[in-house]
Formats: structure tokens, sequence, C-alpha cells
């Protein structure tokens, strides 16, 4: 049945809107974004001070079982060729993140933050630091800058070489002495997630005399592995009238070669596994993250947000990858 004709209501059904309800907005903001960095958390951090980073490698000559010599023997003139390390290097990337406010906004009484600008320090920083995030586990080759072109850092994956498993037609990246640049690898056939192919890699690291302890994956490939039939326990003993838990997910996969733990990562990878020892991989800092005002131009307050940083992969061979996955 309608209103009575001159009824005061919200909606103005009655003939007359009311006007001076106050509005109902919650004094919060809720953010629902993957914030999680647990790669460049996880390794190790490196102070450089030039916009190419470079360290050494070296690897022993393959063990023999023919070492055997007479007594009293004399070399005389010739002697081994010495052990000379190998020379790498990376480049370091400017990441960078910016916001302007008008100075009005900045003056409003404002629900859920009491300042804009501080509110936009916040998000910049963690969406640069996702950037750093990914951009690091990335395969990506480095690149000097040249005219328009700016530089970008290797990332871990684009460094192994050693220990991948590619699918049919993939190619390896990988440091390029003759270039002193961080070659991307090419992409192969894409296939599914198996415990064949994880074991090959694992199999090639200890082999290199590597040593993964860390595997980070998508969702996709983190539900794949906690299916492995090398997984034993999928149910918690229980006591009295309780129900059972089932455990349909694996957090650690004790490999041959040692414990590995998983980490699902939510946006840096899609069709690679990615194996570490963190012990062995770092984060180049030329600098970190700074926030700078500009120079004001007008009624409005403007900030830029960067960091120079590069990954340092101290020896591939610490490294493996299971590629081109569904």
């Amino acid at each position: 049945m309608a209103a009575i004709s001159n009824t005061l209501g919200p909606l103005g059904t009655g003939g007359v809107a009311n006007v001076g309800a106050r509005e109902d907005l919650e004094n919060v903001l809720y953010r629902v974004s993957p914030e999680e960095k647990p790669f460049t958390e996880m390794v190790g951090s490196v102070k450089v001070t030039a916009i190419r980073h470079e360290w050494q490698i070296e690897a022993l000559a393959a063990p023999v079982n023919t070492n055997k010599n007479l007594e009293g023997n004399d070399l005389g003139t010739t002697y081994s060729a010495p052990n000379v390390p190998t020379r790498v290097s990376n480049l370091c990337q400017i990441f960078e993140k910016d916001f302007i406010i008008a100075d009005t906004q900045e003056a409003l009484n404002l629900a859920g933050r009491g300042s804009d600008v501080d509110r936009h320090k916040v998000v910049r920083g963690l969406e640069l630091a996702r950037d750093i995030e990914y951009s690091m586990m990335s395969n990506l080759a480095s690149v000097q800058e040249t005219g328009s072109t700016p530089r970008q850092t290797g990332g871990a994956l684009a460094w192994i070489t050693t220990n991948d498993n590619r699918g049919s037609g993939g190619t390896d990246g990988g440091f390029n002495t003759s270039t002193s640049i961080v070659d991307a690898a090419g992409n192969g056939t894409q296939r599914t997630l198996t415990e064949t192919l994880l074991k090959a890699s694992l199999a090639s690291c200890f082999a290199a005399g590597g040593n993964v302890s860390v595997a980070f994956m998508s969702a996709t490939h983190k539900q794949i592995w906690s299916g492995f039939t090398g997984i034993a326990d999928i149910r918690a003993e229980v006591k009295g009238t309780n129900q059972a838990t089932i455990y349909a997910a694996a957090d650690v996969y004790v490999s041959d070669f040692g414990a590995i733990t998983l980490v699902p990562h939510q946006y840096a990878l899609s069709r690679d596994v990615l194996l570490i020892n963190p012990k062995y991989v770092a984060i180049g800092t030329l600098r970190p993250i700074k926030t700078t005002e500009m120079a004001k131009t007008g009624d409005a307050s403007k900030y830029m947000l960067v960091a120079e940083k590069c990954l340092v992969a101290k020896n591939q061979k610490q490294m493996a990858s299971v590629n081109d996955l569904t």
C-alpha cells in the first residue's frame, strides 16, 4: 500500500524526501590484494656501489680415479693449468612509483584514513616492493640502458642453465661471458608438472654440488605437488570421539637429497617452479626505497618512490627449475 501524501521519508515515496540524514560510511578501508614478498624476504642482501654489480664463481676439476704417480716423480716443466674463476655480473634496475594529491583533498575529513598522502606512501610502497619481488624471480634478461631503453636486472629464472628442466624446444638463458649480459631463457612446449620432472631437476642439482631447500610455485602447481605419491600421511591420529583431520596439502617435501619447503606464490610464477638455496641468492641494493616530494608547480602535492636494485645469483648451480608448465 502506498505511503500517505506528504509523508517524510528517506526515499521520498510519500512525496517529501528527507535531506538531513547522515551517511553511513565505515571509517576503515578494506584492502584485499596479495602483499607477500616471500622471495625477497627470504634471500640475503648485498650493498652494491655501481650500476653493474660483479662477483666471481669457480668450479673444481672433475674427479678422476686415475690419479696415480711414480715415487720421486718430477714434474719438470709441465704443470696443470691454473683454476681461473669466472667473473659474472648483473645490472641494477630503477624501480619507481608516483602519485599526486590535490591539496584540497588533503584538507578534507576523510573516512578510513587521516591523510591521503600518507596512505599513498604506504600503498605505493607495497606496490613497489611487489614489483621488485616479481622482477627478481622472473625470466628476464639483463638490459643495459641505451637511449630510451631503461636498465633491467636479470631475474632468477633467466640465470638457471645447469639444473633446469625445459619443455620441448625450450632454450637456456644464463650469463653470457661474451656480452656480460644475462640472456632470458626461451619458452618450450608446456606440460603438466610431475614428480618425475621434479626429481630430474633435483638429481641434476645434487650432481652439480647444489643443495636447494625452498621451492616457489603458483597455486595450481602447489596443489599438484601436494598430490605427489611420495606424501605418506594424509590423516592425523585422533583420540576419543573427535573427528579425524585430513591433510590435503604438503608444506615440506622430503626428497632423496634433503627437505624442501614449499612456498606458493600469488603472482610471480605461472609456468615455472623455482627452487633455490637462499644462502646463494641475494638482492643487491644500490638505492633503498625512498620517498621524495617533488617540486610544487600548482595546487597539488607530488611524490615519487624510487629504489635501485639487482639480483645477485651467487652461483646458479645452487638453483633449479621445472619450466614450461601448464
